[in-house]
């Protein structure tokens, strides 16, 4: 049975990268407004009832590649040593995640081009940022063993995500002349100096 139910997982799994390859694909070479979902499942080669399975519309397809990033930095902070602080597991776990992953590839750069040309798809990813520094402060409380009202966790988290995305923005506008895991350092030693 657990053989049956990972075989499927995998299968949904396939799916779904194929819809978000072909979004980004179609997206990039057509713009997002001139792409439709029937023709992103043609491309990927499944159904118009297929891809409503798996996404609610283009924009979320798109960004699927990113929220996945997202969401295995999260796992891989909170399985992150309990002694370390939160600062230095984030960072760790990001590093970890460039270890597996490797340099991003130009089609993430064109994913984030992509982001900021369309409200649409501007307003999901940053909707989805918000639900993930939430989660993420929550994760930070339950490391430093903070209240959930505490602000720093929230303030730790927001300070993280905005480094990572300014790191990204500059990576970028100066595409190729260094790798982003460069900048995200960079970016984040800056960040964890004093202000005062």
């Amino acid at each position: 049975m657990n053989t049956q139910v990972g075989l499927r997982e995998r299968k949904k799994e396939a799916t779904r990268k194929a819809l978000h390859e072909a979004a980004m694909r179609l997206a990039v070479e057509h713009g997002l407004d001139a792409v439709t979902v029937e023709a992103i499942a043609d491309a990927a080669g499944v159904s118009r009832r297929t891809f409503s399975n798996y996404f609610a519309g283009k924009e979320d397809a798109v960004l699927y590649g990113d929220e996945q990033r997202v969401e295995r930095l999260l796992r891989a902070f909170v399985d992150r040593p309990a002694e370390e602080s939160s600062w230095t597991a984030l960072r760790r776990a990001l590093h970890g995640l460039y270890d597996e992953l490797g340099e991003p590839e130009p089609q993430w750069a064109a994913q984030s081009r992509l982001a900021r040309k369309h409200p649409s798809v501007l307003g999901r990813q940053l909707a989805h940022y918000a639900s993930f520094e939430r989660r993420l402060a929550e994760q930070i409380a339950l490391r430093d063993g903070l209240p959930a009202t505490s602000r720093r966790p929230r303030v730790v988290a927001i300070a993280f995500l905005a480094s990572i995305r300014m790191a990204t923005q500059t990576w970028i506008e100066e595409q190729p002349s260094r790798s982003l895991r460069a900048i995200v350092d960079e970016v984040l030693d800056e960040m964890a100096r004093p202000f005062s």
